[in-house]
């Protein structure tokens, strides 16, 4: 039987050089199924806002949106560890508050850990959950929440910024980071400088792990699928298939059918 992911065992995997498969999920059955594949890592993404909400980014999600879905990907989940995203303006504002919603993600919904987004501007946020006893992922790079500053969803480059933002995550206590939208040879070097995991979007193949998010993978989803997305299968259209077969034969009077009746 598999056992639970933890914090010193990713950190093992990254000592072995073993890889971790991470994905973004934002409900109890798909959480069962990802859980089920042996994914070692379930992030519940603010992404939701798009991916599940239809929405045009990420910075209208709430805190209590991110714990209702966290809760249910935690209770799909019975090895892989659950990090809950947290929200624009959850841990911005000041340390007490971004304690208090941190702990909402531990308390309230059974996550193991929470990310939070950017470098050296967060770091003493870090220090404070960590300084809690609640675990945290860093971010850096491309960070949604920052879509306006950055004018867009762009590649990031500044190499000097990135490394600088990598090493002060690290040492405020982030037990891992995430790599976005950096170019393949920063996030080389990034990996190989850190001593915690670092788990790659769009950030090329030398980081310890990557995510995706499971629409994405699975084509599933509708929105734009980025380059560094690689779709496993193409659900999209299986769905589609079956829901109008099953309109179809609803309307033809095929279905249900004798062996779908009670007697």
């Amino acid at each position: 039987m598999a056992s639970p992911v933890t914090i010193p065992r990713l950190w093992r995997m990254k000592e072995k050089q073993e890889k971790i498969a991470a994905v973004t999920a934002y409900d109890f059955g798909f959480a069962q199924l990802a859980d089920a594949a042996g994914i070692d890592v379930i992030l519940v993404g603010d992404s939701l806002g798009m991916v599940v909400q239809g929405r045009r980014n990420t910075l209208p999600v709430t805190m209590d949106e991110m714990v209702y879905h966290t809760g249910m990907v935690a209770r799909g989940a019975q090895n892989a560890m659950v990090i809950g995203d947290m929200p624009f303006m959850a841990y911005q504002a000041d340390t007490a508050e971004a304690i208090r919603n941190a702990g909402r993600f531990i308390k309230e919904a059974g996550a193991a850990a929470v990310k939070l987004e950017g470098g050296v501007s967060v770091s003493p946020m870090i220090r404070a959950l960590s300084g809690a006893g609640i675990p945290v992922q860093a971010h850096i790079g491309l960070t949604p929440q920052s879509v306006h500053q950055m004018g867009g969803y762009r590649v990031q480059r500044d190499e000097e910024r990135l490394v600088a933002d990598a090493l002060e995550v690290e040492q405020a206590g982030a037990f891992s980071v995430v790599l976005e939208g950096i170019p393949t040879p920063i996030a080389t070097k990034i990996t190989r400088e850190l001593k915690i995991p670092t788990i790659g979007i769009g950030a090329g193949p030398a980081c310890d792990g990557q995510i995706l998010v499971l629409h994405d993978l699975l084509g599933l989803s509708q929105r734009h699928v980025p380059k560094f997305v690689k779709q496993y299968r193409q659900l999209a259209a299986e769905v589609r298939s079956g829901l109008e077969e099953y309109a179809g034969e609803v309307r033809s009077g095929h279905f249900p059918a004798a062996e779908h009746c009670y007697d």
